[in-house]
């Protein structure tokens, strides 16, 4: 079985890609049994929250993207009451995001804003005891130094969609996230990004989509969607040198162990 850990579930492109009975079918053909649908911002909310309750292979993600506007802010009563329904099992996806904010950036205290609304998470995160989905972009740094001052290490959670160094991903793990391949892994030009993924121990490592976006080869530049996680799975065994099963087993055990569902 393979869990995609990151996919967007609810903004698929149903002329592109079919219904999300369709998306989830095929899914299942390509070994892929459950997924993790993550919102960005509280209008995706509700239809998240939906579809988890619709299907069972759903589960949700509840939070607010760090490229979303200054002004889109949520009380934290609002927050906690979506991110407790019981399909929610990670709030996320959360970080910071300087390469859309280039101006803020670089006035010092540009990026507060985003700084503020992170931490917020952050604390939610850790009074509902369920981990963080963190998304980081020209910000990396500030990003793990929030983690690590803030305490999500109590939570833990998940890198989405990891490109950076091998000494980015010790700091994360080293807080307890774990390390998320997307397509990009199978992108023949992502040399670095294949030696990380070499590098980093099978028992740190989850596997998704980000889907639509970021399909993997061969379907680069294409819809991406949830059984496209496959091809990242088989990426990843031949540069560790493992079976397709042995990547495929650790990721979902890793999964399964990160949001306490085994």
């Amino acid at each position: 079985m393979i869990i995609d850990s990151h996919c967007h579930l609810n903004i698929l492109p149903e002329d592109k890609v079919g219904t999300v009975d369709a998306v989830l079918e095929k899914a299942r053909e390509l070994g892929v049994e459950k997924v993790l649908c993550v919102a960005i911002n509280p209008a995706q909310w509700e239809d998240v929250l939906r579809l988890a309750d619709q299907y069972e292979s759903v589960y949700a993600a509840i939070g607010i993207h760090p490229c979303e506007e200054r002004n889109v802010v949520v009380t934290d009563e609002a927050l906690i009451k979506a991110a407790s329904h019981p399909k929610v099992i990670a709030i996320g996806e959360v970080g910071l995001d300087y390469f859309h904010f280039e101006e803020d950036a670089a006035i010092e205290g540009g990026m507060d804003w985003q700084h503020e609304r992170f931490k917020q998470h952050i604390r939610i995160a850790k009074q509902l005891d369920k981990p963080l989905i963190i998304h980081t972009r020209n910000s990396t740094p500030d990003c793990l130094t929030i983690l690590e001052t803030e305490g999500a290490a109590k939570v833990g959670g998940i890198m989405h969609c990891f490109v950076e160094d091998m000494q980015t991903a010790n700091r994360a793990m080293e807080i307890g996230f774990y390390i998320s391949f997307s397509g990009i892994v199978t992108f023949k030009n992502a040399k670095d990004l294949k030696t990380v993924a070499t590098d980093i121990p099978l028992d740190r490592v989850l596997v998704e989509t980000d889907s639509p976006y970021l399909a993997p080869m061969p379907f680069r530049g294409k819809t991406n969607q949830p059984g496209y996680t496959r091809y990242v799975v088989e990426e990843i065994a031949k540069l560790k040198g493992v079976s397709f099963e042995a990547v495929a087993e650790a990721t979902t055990h890793n999964f399964n162990r990160l949001f306490k569902l085994d």
